[in-house]
């Protein structure tokens, strides 16, 4: 199989592939990398549209049902760096930082439209998809900070365990980014609406329950992980990349 990735390196990985531990060119073209992307956009997009609003209670347990799902962002996250490298995983947040950019606007929009006299349904379309400008901020700010602190943190941890113990990696990118992002969302979106006591009261749950989500996820991230792996001939170590956010250069 022909490999036109640019090589500083060899070594042997976790599933003793041959792997990059350098930089690669931009003409190594992969079998599922689209795929990958369009699952982390689609997982984001959702969890940000249709579970923002609902909070469900369980037991003793009240959360925003967003939890349920948008951890499988940082789940995909952590599957792009491990296998295609930081500089890739970096293009995908990009990607699903213009499509979260998108929604707002366009919900912003249509929220805005005047309705027909004869379509009642303005109040529930103005309470689910009227976010305010300030959560909206609060969200890609968030997203974009902690979706960088978690790939950089899992390329990094990569190199520093030579590849071995991909959990160590997986669930520790995630309390690094987890962490990042909920310390920029909660306060900034809710501080001065809610009372300190509550906003830390719901940081800390649902911090939590999203690290606790990567927990429960990794024995199917290891699938994946090695799935993609073995499928793409790659395993990708970021020795000499480039941790600028501010590019799309792969």
């Amino acid at each position: 199989m022909q490999n036109n990735s640019l090589y500083i390196a060899r070594g042997k990985g976790e599933l003793g592939l041959d792997k990059p531990v350098g930089f690669g060119s931009t003409q190594r073209t992969y079998k599922y990398y689209d795929l990958m992307m369009a699952a982390f956009v689609t997982v984001l997009l959702c969890a940000a549209v249709i579970g923002v609003q609902k909070v469900s209670t369980i037991g003793p347990f009240t959360f925003g049902t967003g939890i349920l799902f948008f951890p499988l962002s940082y789940v995909f996250g952590d599957v792009l760096t491990e296998v295609y490298g930081y500089a890739r995983s970096r293009r995908v947040i990009w990607a699903g930082f213009g499509g979260l950019i998108f929604a707002a606007f366009m919900s912003t929009v249509i929220v805005k439209m005047p309705p027909s006299a004869d379509w009642p349904h303005q109040a529930a379309y103005d309470f689910v998809f009227g976010n305010t400008p300030r959560i909206v901020l609060a969200s890609l700010l968030a997203f974009w900070a902690g979706e960088f602190a978690n790939s950089f943190t899992m390329a990094k941890m990569k190199v520093w365990t030579n590849g071995r113990r991909l959990w160590t990696r997986t669930i520790g990118s995630t309390i690094v980014g987890e962490g990042v992002d909920s310390l920029i969302f909660y306060p900034l979106a809710f501080l001065g609406i809610w009372t300190p006591k509550v906003v830390l009261a719901v940081m800390c749950t649902n911090y939590v329950f999203k690290v606790m989500w990567e927990v429960i996820a990794t024995p199917v991230t290891y699938q994946l992980v090695n799935f993609l792996k073995r499928a793409e001939n790659e395993d990708y170590y970021d020795r000499a990349t480039d941790f600028n956010p501010f590019t799309l250069q792969t």
